[in-house]
């Protein structure tokens, strides 16, 4: 079987890239630009294209086309598809597909989803059911990937909810972090949002397990969508007694950290696991990729510390931060933050002003916005900027420092200029701003 993928460095498309290599598909892929996924990709044996989408690219007798839900119907590669009429589906309709074949967990909510869903992996893992797993991040324990082929029928998954993904997928248990207003460039509302993951944990079979954060007012909310159903509900929430000890075990700090361990471990009951086995794998997880990830830096004599964080909703800020002081109480933290998207500024713009006057961290670098290529309304784009985020959140906190820079290399003389050693630098985003991370941890 030949299978081409549209996107294949995208972190989700390059899992599923990562699970037909592994059955033994022929595989190839497109990306505008080369990463450190399209290396690995091309190390595991996948012919990968980098620059321009071409025609030329895809192999004479392909037999499936796997894209991600970004292309543009002008994609030269999709309307040579279109041409020869070979069977094309989106990454979640692909992914949909395999949900039907696996007993799958989906971990489904606005924030959480990946450190859930790989907390959940290492459960299966350590109490040997052997799962086949699909994340949104990469995990140590993977060898630095989003994938692993497992031989049960055990499938875990993280399901979006952008743009409705979800609703292709078949979940046998789900698992709700928590429902915020999300991507209202897709939704508009969250009244939207709600009626999206009530379709969505309808899902289940009538002997389904759904998993409810109960601390979450919207999560609540979905116990009544499905009412009618033989279901099997399981609540978690932060007064249970097991919060205490999964405090003391783990090795990420932070309350939404606990919450998000509390929910995997109420699957792992779900499915009969014993107590201690959770705990012990739970206490072993050294966490995921770009989800408060540890580096020690310096400049000459004097070192610091760097969290990088794929935090980039209001909420997130706010845990990370409060994480980053729950672990270092005497340290003085910055924070660098590089906007994801102008629609999620745009419409988030009152939050996020909120979550960085209030966050701990007196130091703030405001980075550019991260242009996301397809998702972008030039209207928007005129409204707003980081430099406008900055204005707003100094008038509303005068006593933080907030300094806009506009590159990486500028960012990182100005850190080499004003960091006197000892510091803790919070660098968070969900765009390229790795890369400024990888200046110091390289």
């Amino acid at each position: 079987m030949r299978v081409h993928f549209i996107g294949i460095g995208g972190i989700g498309v390059s899992a599923l890239a990562q699970y037909y290599l592994a059955k033994g598909a022929v595989v190839s892929g497109s990306d505008l630009t080369a990463s450190e996924i399209t290396e690995m990709l091309g190390k595991k044996g996948a012919k990968v294209s980098i620059g321009r989408h071409k025609a030329q690219n895809l192999p004479e007798d392909l037999d499936l086309l796997v894209y991600t839900p970004a292309v543009r119907e002008d994609n030269p590669e999709w309307a040579e598809v279109k041409k020869r009429k070979t069977e094309a589906l989106s990454y979640p309709q692909a992914l949909g597909k395999l949900t039907k074949n696996y007993f799958t967990i989906a971990v489904s909510g606005s924030h959480g989803k990946s450190t859930t869903s790989a907390m959940i992996a290492d459960i299966l893992i350590r109490a040997g059911l052997d799962p086949t797993v699909i994340l949104g991040t990469k995990l140590r324990e993977f060898g630095d990937s989003n994938f692993r082929l497992g031989a049960s029928e055990y499938l875990v998954i993280e399901a979006d909810e952008y743009q409705a993904s979800f609703l292709n997928y078949w979940p046998s248990i789900i698992v709700l972090t928590n429902i915020e207003e999300e991507h209202l460039d897709y939704f508009g509302n969250l009244e939207n949002i709600l009626g999206a993951f009530r379709d969505f944990v309808n899902h289940l079979p009538e002997d389904g397990t759904l998993v409810l954060n109960y601390d979450d007012e919207n999560s609540r909310k979905m116990e009544e969508s499905v009412s009618a159903k033989a279901l099997n509900i399981m609540p978690y929430y932060s007064d249970m007694e097991e919060s205490s000890a999964l405090k003391e075990i783990l090795r990420i700090p932070g309350k939404h950290n606990i919450s998000n361990a509390l929910g995997a471990l109420m699957a792992a009951r779900s499915l009969g696991i014993a107590d201690n086995v959770s705990f012990r794998a739970l206490a072993d997880y050294h966490g995921s990729w770009r989800r408060f990830e540890i580096y020690e830096a310096n400049f000459g004599d004097s070192g610091f510390t760097i969290v990088s964080d794929y935090a980039h909703h209001p909420t997130e800020i706010s845990a990370t931060l409060s994480a980053a002081r729950e672990k270092w109480p005497d340290k003085e933290i910055w924070a660098i933050f590089q906007p994801h998207q102008y629609q999620r500024t745009y419409y988030l713009f009152d939050k996020l002003v909120e979550a960085l006057s209030f966050a701990l961290a007196k130091r703030i670098i405001m980075l550019p916005i991260y242009d996301v290529a397809g998702r972008e309304d030039a209207e928007i784009k005129r409204k707003i900027s980081s430099l406008k985020l900055a204005e707003a959140v100094k008038e509303r906190a005068e006593d933080k420092e907030i300094f806009c820079l506009n590159t990486f290399l500028e960012t990182k003389k100005f850190l080499e200029n004003n960091l006197k050693g000892g510091e803790v630098v919070v660098i968070m985003g969900a765009g390229d701003v790795y890369d400024l991370v990888k200046m110091f941890s390289t």
